[in-house]
């Protein structure tokens, strides 16, 4: 009686188990559809003229994506510039340079990061970062960069403080604390046999840090690192607040612009039911999932090439 019983709750638990996993699939292959269908009107109405067009006007009933996702991508990759190397400075102090009684509470710190809403890092953002950039920072590179060649043209413009480096530094601060914390957790699973022996040898701590760790764990850090590019790409409230929401393509970094969750917030209360303006924000929700999805595969096809066979 026992041998069958637990026979049956194998059996029970591998249904829920393979259930569970189908379910996400159905549930994702549902988005994809729902979205892939509201968009439909503008595709067909546009066709693949929507993602290089950048008019954006519902008087006149024309729709493009092409700014929404020059910002998306301009602010996801910024953040990314920005927040890599202060995370993996984070977690190298640490997991190998801190002292035991300091790093339980930078790591609870840096956590806590995490569980800020997104709007109150967009409010942050308006009144302190805003304002700092208006009157100080970009005063100053546009001054400094004024004349020089491809950086003058990349850092000029009114100095308002909104912007794409504005979103793009909001959004760093938002991604920290999820890469930080995954490569602080992959660094510290690394086996201290394979430390002590570098360290036996005579390597230093960055030659551990380069030659051991960072081999052993570069898959996982590859991971959190995608895990916050993909938190950039969607971020919707914070980047609102402080992008400057104007549908024009800008050089400059200082300049305005969009993402695609900010227009779709910004749009979307104003778009009727079965209204074409609807059907190109539906659009816009697809595309954003086919850049996250290449985003990700480009990510997996990195980590396979990098992996020893």
């Amino acid at each position: 009686m026992t041998g069958r019983s637990e026979a049956l709750g194998d059996r029970v638990f591998a249904a829920l188990a393979y259930g569970a996993g189908i379910l996400v699939l159905l549930l994702l292959g549902a988005i994809i559809l729902s979205l892939l269908i509201g968009g439909m009107p503008a595709l067909r109405a546009f066709g693949w003229h929507f993602l290089i067009n950048a008019d954006w006007d519902p008087v006149h009933q024309q729709f493009g994506a092409l700014v929404p996702i020059y910002g998306t991508l301009v602010t996801s990759l910024l953040a990314l510039l920005f927040a890599v190397p202060l995370a993996f400075g984070i977690a190298f102090w640490l997991t190998e340079l801190a002292p035991d009684w300091l790093r339980r509470p930078v790591g609870t710190a840096v956590e806590l990061l995490a569980a800020i809403p997104s709007i109150i890092y967009g409010m942050w953002g308006f009144f302190v970062i805003v304002p700092f950039m208006s009157a100080h920072v970009q005063p100053m590179v546009i001054d400094a960069l004024d004349g020089v060649p491809v950086l003058g043209a990349l850092f000029a413009g009114p100095p308002f403080g909104t912007g794409l480096l504005t979103a793009a530094l909001i959004l760093a601060v938002m991604i920290l604390p999820f890469i930080a914390s995954v490569m602080r957790d992959v660094f510290l699973a690394v086996p201290a046999v394979f430390k002590e022996s570098a360290y036996g040898v005579g390597c230093t701590t960055w030659e551990v840090m380069r030659s051991i760790v960072l081999p052993y764990t570069r898959i996982s850090v590859m991971g959190g690192i995608m895990l916050g590019l993909g938190r950039a790409l969607g971020e919707t409230m914070a980047v609102t607040f402080v992008i400057g929401n104007t549908n024009r393509l800008s050089a400059s970094l200082f300049g305005p612009g969009n993402t695609i969750a900010s227009l779709v917030a910004l749009e979307f209360p104003e778009a009727g039911p079965g209204s074409l303006k609807l059907s190109a924000l539906l659009a816009l929700g697809f595309l954003l999932f086919v850049i996250s999805f290449i985003v990700l595969a480009i990510s997996r096809l990195l980590v396979r090439t990098r992996v020893p066979a």
